[in-house]
């Protein structure tokens, strides 16, 4: 389990609004911040390599 796994565990299991003594605590809803996880995934692995465009010749062509 990843660590933004973890994270989005313990969101699902705390509620999204609290309020003790007057002050209220709001999280994002889970499905905001399951988005961004996969946002966040998906741009780091664009990040990795890329893409290279290259030009090929054919084996005896010049």
């Amino acid at each position: 389990m990843t660590a933004s796994d973890e994270r989005l565990a313990t969101l699902a299991s705390q509620p999204k609004v609290v309020e003790v003594d007057g002050q209220r605590m709001e999280n994002h809803s889970l499905k905001d911040q399951i988005e961004l996880d996969r946002y966040l995934a998906s741009k780091k692995a664009a990040q990795g390599r890329g893409f290279r465009v290259t030009k090929m010749l054919a084996g005896g062509a010049q």
